[in-house]
């Protein structure tokens, strides 16, 4: 009887000697790969840009209608002309043709003309206008309106401009300056002084004639206006008053001696 064949065992494999380095397998070689290039797009050659043709004589805008450059002010064709008019002469006009007033004006009527043209030309309403020109008219005319009505309004500053441009010298005081107010009030001041007086003294002698004269007792106002008379002998207002108190005593003397006459 035959036995099997036996395959020999296989061994492991003997370790290497002491010191030795066990050699490092390779890593394994990636396999080559061609870069890919993307193909060049053909080159597009430059075009002028096309100037499109003008529109026929059919499609212009018409020009603006009459009147338009005022839109958004509240101004209409008439007040815009009126404003340029008064602006392009406005170093030529007083302050009555400023108010569009006669020199003979009330002072109500002065009142009214100052709101009528401060409505109208007021640069509130036109802050949102970009038209440079019509702002500076606006503001410029609303400036001299504004000015016009403080001198009108009072009685002696409009006294005093009156005489001013009825003089030859018109043209030169058409604006009222810190010079002309300076002379309003010394003016006034002296009208003042002429009627009260400049002395103290003199001053209270009259002041207490006048409260003689109130109570009807001309011969104390006599005497106190002949004091108030020694110091300011040229007093104008002092010597009227004493020639309305003596002719008073002359009629209560007379008044005195018919009351004696026998009937």
């Amino acid at each position: 009887m035959s036995l099997p064949a036996i395959a020999p065992a296989s061994l492991p494999p003997r370790p290497p000697p002491a010191g030795t380095v066990a050699p490092v397998a390779a890593a394994p070689r990636a396999p080559s790969v061609s870069p890919v290039v993307p193909p060049i797009a053909p080159a597009i050659p430059s075009v002028a840009p096309l100037t499109p043709p003008p529109p026929p004589a059919s499609a212009v805008s018409p020009p603006p209608p009459p009147g338009s450059a005022g839109k958004g002010t509240g101004l209409d064709a008439n007040q815009l002309a009126d404003l340029a008019s008064r602006c392009a002469k406005l170093d030529q006009l007083d302050y009555f043709e400023v108010l569009l007033l006669e020199r003979t004006a009330a002072p109500a009527d002065i009142k009214k003309a100052f709101y009528r043209e401060s409505r109208t030309y007021h640069p509130d309403r036109f802050f949102h206008i970009t038209d440079k020109l019509l702002k500076e008219q606006v503001h410029e005319l609303y400036k001299r309106v504004t000015e016009a009505y403080y001198v009108l309004r009072d009685d002696t500053k409009r006294k005093k401009y009156l005489a001013d441009i009825s003089s030859p010298e018109r043209a030169q005081k058409l604006r009222f300056t810190e010079a002309s107010e300076a002379e309003t009030k010394a003016a006034a001041k002296k009208e003042q002084e002429e009627q009260i007086g400049t002395h103290p003294k003199g001053r209270q002698f009259y002041q207490q004639a006048q409260k003689d004269i109130e109570a009807n007792n001309w011969s104390a106002a006599e005497r106190n206006l002949k004091m108030a008379l020694t110091y300011e002998p040229s007093n104008a207002r002092y010597k009227e008053s004493l020639l309305e108190a003596q002719k008073r005593l002359q009629e209560e003397s007379k008044g005195k001696g018919d009351s004696f006459k026998i009937r």
